[in-house]
């Protein structure tokens, strides 16, 4: 459906390098990095409000590179929302098809149409200053969606809303896509959208697109040390792989396949088991610790480990820490699974 190929642009401080993807029918993709990663010019190059240095953008085999925005046939949502604040909900979301010329009954029913779905009826004689930002979100996506667009853009649409509001409004995003079928080009930095929301993923870092693929697949599987920091593999650990097993700093630990010479392997912090005693489970990996110190993160709290020479990072919950007695200087074991590392 969307086909991007070889997009470039230098933009301010941003900086984009040979992008090139496909979006197809129905899907939602989602564009995941950190901030400053080049993520919104992207988008913004898509929607016609930058013109890339070099390469090409096509909807439906079409090219659509030169176009104006209007003429584009995409309904791009920005993380603002960008919407007018004289004009009521109703008249916000009717805006694109007033531009269209579409007679005032068909506009009526449209907009009527697509606020019951975004549960919104309510709040259409309403102007947006009196709006909440989960109810603002809700018109501009109304707003995009009422027009029938090929493609809608969504530009980090969570970011400004609190964590019950973003939590319910993801689970009402699906909703609304079965229901309407559109598709969608969602760009964020968010781990929690891309995984609740996203059929495949790309990974954008320093203005590349650096992988590209089911949310599963990136996640488990990065393809540098680079992407597994980004997605949270917090321990990479190196040392010299002999068949299963990796040696490194005294230490050895099983590994999920064969390897030979040095490499490396990551780890997320949530994937080690934080014990006071040997665990009898099915963990191929055991090492007894120390604690070095902790990191209270809420509700979570990241507890740095020693064991030997190897440090790790250990996630567990408040309670469990508390129950367990963990502080600094405290004797534990960690283990965790082969299957949970992953070799560069």
């Amino acid at each position: 459906m969307l086909e991007i190929k070889s997009v470039s642009k230098d933009w301010k401080e941003f900086k984009l390098r040979e992008i090139s993807f496909k979006v197809k029918r129905e899907e939602h993709f989602v564009i995941l990095g950190p901030s400053g990663a080049g993520k919104t010019v992207l988008l913004e190059i898509i929607a016609g409000i930058i013109e890339p240095d070099s390469g090409r953008i096509y909807l439906d085999g079409v090219n659509i590179t030169e176009l104006p925005p209007e003429k584009r046939g995409l309904a791009y949502v920005p993380q603002n929302y960008a919407l007018f604040p004289h004009m009521s909900a109703f008249d916000n979301i009717a805006f694109g098809l007033k531009l269209r010329h579409v007679p005032r009954a068909e506009i009526e029913e449209s907009v009527r149409g697509i606020s019951e779905v975004l549960g919104i009826t309510h709040l259409l004689g309403r102007r947006p200053e009196t709006l909440s930002g989960g109810e603002q979100q809700r018109v501009a996506i109304a707003r995009a969606l009422v027009v029938e667009p090929s493609l809608i853009l969504l530009d980090e649409p969570f970011a400004n809303l609190d964590v019950q509001t973003r939590s319910r409004l993801m689970g009402e995003m699906k909703r609304w896509r079965r229901e309407l079928g559109f598709t969608a080009l969602h760009v964020t930095h968010s781990f929690e959208e891309a995984v609740s929301l996203g059929d495949r993923v790309g990974v954008m870092l320093g203005g590349r697109l650096v992988q590209v693929g089911g949310v599963r697949e990136v996640f488990s599987s990065p393809v540098s040390e680079e992407v597994a920091r980004f997605l949270g593999f917090e321990n990479i650990v190196e040392g010299t792989a002999e068949g299963n097993v990796l040696r490194t700093n005294g230490v050895e630990i099983e590994l999920p396949v064969e390897a030979r010479g040095r490499v490396r392997v990551g780890l997320r912090p949530e994937d080690v088991i934080l014990s006071l005693e040997p665990l009898k489970s099915s963990a191929r990996n055991e090492l007894r610790g120390v604690v070095d110190s902790i990191e209270e993160l809420g509700p979570i709290v990241r507890v740095h480990v020693h064991t030997g020479g190897l440090a790790l990072r250990v996630f567990i919950t408040r309670s469990s820490m508390l129950e367990m007695g963990i502080g600094p200087g405290k004797e534990v074991y960690v283990s965790f699974k082969a299957s949970a590392l992953h070799v560069f």
